[in-house]
């Protein structure tokens, strides 16, 4: 019979729901929107993730009893003590049994982009986290949010950028191709309306926000100079992610660590994946890895390598990671 094992990775913009089979095939993905709690909040996003399991079931013809191992990265697990065993109880409950786990979403890139190999990713998408296992040992660093962390993410480079538009405006700073840039993009008949799009009753949510670190490359590729340094900074924070997890997992100094990386920002933004590359070979401490495999697979592929594990033995630093 088919063996299927079904990864789902959760993210800031969208979640997406891959199965493979036994030779790591896949037969079945599906889409849906954002399953951040702290954004659409825990009761949408297990509707969401009960969503995908039936679409990817009834793409297949088979029940979710059917699943031979399921890995749930889910945006935020493992940083809430009430919400996380509330998620870990649905998912229970949407597939009717224990073959599951539940980790952060992180575990996802670093599955797909090092094919579960030791070594580093750092993810750089809606928001910034960085995960790594070494000898059966797992780690994480940042991911705080974007309240107080998410350095180097899209939500941080935009509202880096954010703030550069109100220092053009006053004039604190000179006026560059980033000022045009959202004036256009908000249709702004005077500077101070933004607030009211960023801000107001209609405000724009966390992801909304992120996709205008667009603007800010935009800008960059225009010659923005104050642009330019966002990113630059972008990159900046993102080495020093993997430096602090290079340590944590206790690489050996004269061990060339093999790193890559994950999400829209290192994925898409050319200046800041060359910049981020060209500081960790200055560095000489990291072997940088194109990924192999985006998020999605890497869940799927996590989700068949603890089928075939004694996954208790599995240690996580930060408590990111739970099973049945």
């Amino acid at each position: 019979m088919t063996a299927y094992f079904l990864g789902v990775d959760g993210g800031g913009t969208k979640t997406e729901f891959v199965c493979m089979d036994g030779s790591g095939e896949i037969v079945a993905r599906a889409l849906t929107g954002t399953t951040y709690h702290l954004e659409v909040g825990a009761e949408e996003a297990v509707r969401r993730l009960g969503e995908g399991l039936g679409a990817v079931c009834g793409e297949l013809g088979i029940a979710p009893a059917a699943l031979d191992y399921a890995f749930f990265g889910l945006p935020a697990y493992g940083e809430d003590s009430e919400v996380d065993p509330q998620l870990h109880a649905a998912c229970a409950r949407l597939l009717g049994h224990d073959r599951f786990a539940c980790g952060n979403d992180m575990v996802c890139g670093w599955a797909g982009s090092l094919g579960c190999e030791d070594g580093i990713n750092i993810v750089a998408g809606t928001g910034s986290i960085g995960y790594g296992e070494r000898q059966g040992v797992g780690a994480r660093v940042g991911g705080w949010g974007e309240i107080f962390g998410d350095e180097g993410s899209a939500h941080w480079i935009a509202i880096q950028g954010l703030a550069l538009f109100s220092r053009m405006s006053d004039g604190r700073a000179p006026k560059g191709p980033f000022h045009d840039r959202v004036t256009e993009a908000f249709t702004l008949r005077s500077d101070l309306e933004l607030c009211e799009h960023i801000m107001g009753r209609h405000g724009m949510a966390r992801g909304e926000i992120a996709r205008l670190a667009n603007l800010v490359s935009q800008a960059a590729g225009e010659g923005d100079l104050a642009a330019r340094a966002i990113l630059q900074a972008a990159a900046g924070e993102l080495l020093e992610l993997a430096t602090a997890l290079r340590s944590r997992l206790g690489f050996p100094e004269d061990v060339s660590v093999p790193i890559s990386w994950s999400g829209g920002v290192l994925s898409q933004q050319q200046f800041v994946r060359e910049a981020f590359v060209e500081l960790l070979d200055r560095t000489g401490l990291f072997t940088p890895v194109e990924p192999r495999h985006p998020p999605g697979y890497g869940a799927a592929l996590y989700a068949r390598r603890l089928a075939a594990l004694d996954h208790s033995t599995i240690v996580v630093s930060g408590l990111p990671f739970s099973s049945t």
